[in-house]
């Protein structure tokens, strides 16, 4: 599975974690930035390449942080086909992805820690979408906001 991941100055230090998570668990991964720490740097500059990447289908899921993760979430969900959530637990970290088909996991690296991320990284990408009618109906309807 190939994973993209990005990140802000406020998510730098958790993106490395991350990226160094997913290198040890087998995965690849494609880097959008922030390659080094500048405190200058804006959040859609690498949260939107990552976004257009997830539905461009150039990676199978992404993940992006920001200081909070609200502004990441924010960014990704304007790309048309991204499903994209901040994610502070277990159970939405799967849940996400079984029910919405969440194919963008965002984070917080100022409130989130680093093994707390594992976690939900790790939750994030062993699940899979459902498929249920019910999660189908919903999907849709969402789906039709986008155009």
């Amino acid at each position: 599975m190939k994973i993209g991941i990005a990140a802000d100055h406020g998510g730098y230090d958790l993106k490395k974690t991350i990226h160094s998570f997913l290198v040890a668990s087998g995965y690849e991964v494609v880097d959008f930035g922030a390659y080094e720490l500048n405190l200058q740097d804006d959040y859609p500059d690498f949260v939107v390449p990552l976004a257009q990447a997830v539905t461009a289908k150039e990676v199978d899921r992404g993940i992006a942080v920001c200081g909070s993760g609200v502004g990441a979430s924010v960014a990704a969900n304007k790309i048309p086909g991204v499903r994209a959530a901040l994610v502070n637990d277990h159970f939405s970290a799967h849940q996400g992805v079984e029910d919405d088909n969440l194919n963008l996991l965002c984070l917080g690296g100022r409130v989130t820690g680093f093994m707390a991320a594992q976690e939900y990284v790790q939750a994030f990408l062993n699940a899979s979408f459902t498929g249920a009618e019910r999660h189908m109906r919903r999907l849709q309807k969402v789906h039709l906001l986008e155009k």
